[in-house]
């Protein structure tokens, strides 16, 4: 399946010859038995991420609300009534306090998203401004702004920033019963800004949305074919606000949801994939299954994502040492 090259003592930067999945193919994983899939992506997350360890991103809110945009899952949408009211863009001062706090809590990436439809040209000297700052503090960066113009994506590139986070949420076939504001290959266009630009891709979807595993593969599927190979990919449980489309959605089973982190893992074997939003409502167990599965970063630092909930630090900080797991950047077990 991986073609690798082999060491005494695997590397995450081994040399790799990316594999090109089809739908079948995903599908036939999530077909496998709950423990041969667990064992199979075991085996993969070892042979490139032989250390075990976990990488914590801080992410920040820095415009809150106000989107023209209507994803059914958003509570950030202006159509929909979720008790959110649009603010301006925080200050730059105020988002390098933000991410002291995060570095002093141990993470090492910080990530800002704003409630756009797209970067205007106006606030492109504002981001520029905290990407510098974040950089500063020696962490890495990351921004979720919307849509990108290739000229936008080669400032933020100048800027120093790091990753651009701009998820494709579903599968092609599912995407319109989501969205109907911005295409699937408008998601597509920005991704190839970005990596024109040089920058690092992190993209992801959202997972119980009430799609199909047909959906589910065909997003992988869209994901791990990237070329060059992806290196963020967050996976999120929807987390349902009331007032949205998708407030009343029925939970999905767990188990589904860590099949989808296993297969994920097997397909993007040398990505961070993040287990991200919906995640204060999982219990210890279903969090460990999801890092036995290959989840190997999590949102940390703040107990608000962009507006639903995250565990407290104290409790990640807990269930990191009970498992054994180190904290990336950290020099040791936990924090």
């Amino acid at each position: 399946m991986i073609e690798a090259t082999t060491q005494s003592r695997p590397s995450k930067t081994k040399t790799i010859s990316q594999k090109m999945w089809t739908t079948e193919e995903a599908l036939a994983l999530f077909d496998l038995s709950f423990p041969e899939l667990l064992y199979q992506a075991q085996t993969v997350h070892r042979t490139f991420f032989p250390d075990a360890t976990m990488q914590l991103s801080t992410l920040l809110n820095i415009k809150l609300g106000g989107c023209p945009e209507d994803c059914h899952y958003c509570p950030q949408a202006a159509r929909y009534n979720t008790g959110i009211k649009a603010e301006k863009l925080m200050g730059v001062a105020s988002v390098r306090e933000q991410a002291e706090a995060a570095k002093a809590a141990g993470a090492t990436r910080f990530c800002m998203g704003a409630a756009w439809r797209e970067l205007k040209d106006r606030d492109i000297p504002a981001v520029a401004a905290m990407v510098q700052e974040i950089k500063a503090l020696g962490m890495e960066s990351c921004l979720t702004l919307g849509m990108l113009t290739e000229s936008q994506a080669q400032a933020l590139k100048e800027a120093g920033l790091d990753y651009y986070n701009h998820n494709i949420d579903t599968s092609r076939e599912f995407y319109e019963k989501i969205i109907t504001t911005r295409t699937f290959d408008d998601r597509l266009q920005t991704l190839q800004h970005v990596r024109d630009a040089g920058m690092k891709v992190c993209c992801g979807g959202i997972i119980g949305m009430g799609e199909a595993v047909h959906d589910r593969a065909n997003m992988l599927v869209v994901l791990a074919n990237m070329e060059p190979a992806i290196e963020s990919v967050p996976i999120n449980h929807l987390a349902p606000v009331e007032g949205t489309p998708l407030g009343d959605t029925p939970a999905m089973d767990p188990f589904d949801f860590v099949r989808t982190i296993a297969v994920a893992r097997i397909m993007m074997p040398t990505a961070r994939v993040r287990l991200s939003a919906g995640r204060v409502k999982m219990s210890d167990e279903l969090q460990a299954l999801c890092f036995l599965a290959g989840a190997n970063s999590i949102f940390y630092g703040r107990e608000v994502l962009l507006t639903t909930a995250n565990p407290e630090v104290k409790r990640d900080q807990d269930l990191l040492q009970r498992l054994g797991i180190e904290v990336e950047g950290a020099g040791g077990i936990c924090l």
